[in-house]
């Protein structure tokens, strides 16, 4: 990727290809979509922001905790935001017996799967059932595949090759945080025909620009980075997820992705005072204290290289005995 970038350095004095039609047919081959069902963003985020203002759906449900940017997307364009709670009880599975209770009231709904933060997938099946649904009320469903890549087994959870089955279907998938491009922006929904046009129409034309397109290409066709990337991230979150699991008031749920989300039975005030003592040490982990559902002391962390992992639990450990947490 990084070759790729640079030998497209002087190509940023000409207009990138509006119709990315380079990347377009790197994704449909990549992910086997059709090129027709494919709209480029300038990354994931920017096409929630589409969707809401293409399609303006009055009344948004959403599952919660989840990505805030959902939120974000839908109250700019005019929503009114209801939440369907995830809970800890039930491991922050999706509810569907509630979801599909509240389907006629809501003319949009998002799912997160992996869900950030909590890591909870869905299965292919689990969504068909729940999109079965949505379509006699005419709902929409967005579903956010954006971790999913980080996955050996991907194609058991992607929901992407059924946009023709459903109509109200819309599938967007991250090319940021799996290849690691978050500076670039990138990302891509997979929709039907229509959708696809009016979402074109409402965006700007030259929204992925010409390293991102360059970038994007190169990072497809690399297998033995992808190859290295899972099994590393097999490998490295059941370390770290064992690990952080043996400090004295930690509570963590299973990883599913790069990411690991867990809990601290000490309360809000030790989260306070152990991530200002690791800031001061240079670490820096995600208070998910402000995302919607979340009421107690939760954390998510990044899977690192061993090295970094090694070093945030000794960290960690220490400041268990500092901060009397033991």
């Amino acid at each position: 990727m990084r070759e790729a970038i640079l030998s497209h350095v002087d190509d940023v004095v000409n207009y990138p290809d509006p119709k990315a039609r380079g990347l377009k047919a790197a994704i449909a081959s990549f992910y086997r979509v059709p090129q027709e069902e494919i709209v480029l963003g300038n990354g994931a985020a920017e096409l929630f922001y589409c969707f809401f203002y293409a399609v303006r759906p009055a009344r948004v449900l959403l599952p919660v905790p989840s990505f805030s940017e959902y939120e974000r997307a839908a109250r700019a364009a005019g929503a009114k935001i209801k939440y369907l709670p995830l809970l800890k009880k039930h491991g922050f599975a999706f509810d569907m017996e509630a979801a599909v209770q509240q389907l006629a009231d809501a003319d949009a709904l998002v799912l997160c799967s992996p869900n950030n933060p909590t890591g909870r997938l869905l299965t292919c099946r689990e969504i068909c059932t729940f999109l079965e649904k949505a379509e006699a009320c005419d709902t929409w469903v967005i579903v956010d595949e954006s971790f999913l890549d980080f996955r050996e087994d991907c194609e058991e959870y992607t929901v992407r090759h059924l946009v023709k089955s459903y109509p109200h279907l819309f599938v967007v998938q991250s090319m940021t945080k799996f290849f690691a491009l978050p500076g670039l922006r990138l990302g891509f929904g997979v929709a039907g025909a229509e959708l696809c046009r009016r979402l074109e129409e409402g965006k700007d034309v030259w929204n992925v620009n010409f390293l991102a397109q360059a970038a994007g290409i190169a990072a497809l066709s690399d297998t033995e980075y992808q190859e290295a990337a899972r099994s590393f991230i097999r490998t490295e979150k059941k370390f770290l997820a064992s690990e952080l699991a043996k400090l004295p008031g930690v509570e963590v749920f299973a990883p599913s992705v790069n990411f690991i989300f867990f809990r601290l039975r000490q309360g809000k005030d030790f989260l306070r005072r152990l991530l200002a003592a690791l800031r001061g040490r240079g670490i820096l982990l995600r208070d998910c204290s402000n995302y919607a559902g979340l009421d107690g002391a939760y954390l998510r962390t990044a899977v690192r290289s061993r090295e970094e992992n090694e070093r945030l639990l000794e960290e960690m450990q220490a400041l268990w005995k500092e901060l009397n947490a033991v």
